[in-house]
């Protein structure tokens, strides 16, 4: 049995806003009015926790299905159907695993084995693509 430990990862305002789908200068006003936790690093950059950036994500999308979408409002796209985003929820069952992953606005949803969740070390906040094909979802660490 291997044990897999990963260390929360942390966005800059840059890598939120593309995960977000949204312009940085919108993900910056954001955070300047404490819509969203920062800290600062080492070197003065303003970071975002990830599981602070999956929970934002899920309101963001949710105001942004109900009417709320702002003046940055962008087309979400899929090249190749991969979708970019962050992982919201992972659900761990004896065999089976449930990964949930915000991308935009768009909430995807994977079931795959729990191996395959703990060979990725997939927990929220970490970066991951969703990756389409008919009616599979399959997840890329990223």
């Amino acid at each position: 049995m291997r044990l897999i430990v990963a260390r929360m990862q942390s966005y800059t305002i840059g890598q939120a806003a593309r995960l977000l789908g949204v312009s940085p200068d919108t993900a910056r006003r954001w955070a300047d009015a404490g819509r969203v936790a920062t800290h600062r690093d080492e070197g003065g950059r303003r970071l975002i926790d990830g599981r602070d950036l999956a929970a934002f994500s899920v309101e963001v999308a949710q105001g942004q299905a109900h009417g709320g979408a702002g003046e940055d409002d962008v087309p979400y796209t899929s090249a190749r159907n991969a979708f970019p985003g962050i992982v919201t929820a992972v659900k761990l069952g004896d065999v089976a695993a449930q990964v949930e992953i915000q991308a935009g606005p768009h909430r995807l949803v994977s079931l795959l084995t729990r191996e395959a969740v703990e060979e990725l070390g997939l927990e929220v906040g970490m970066q991951a693509t969703a990756r389409v094909k008919s009616t599979s979802v399959h997840i890329d660490r990223t």
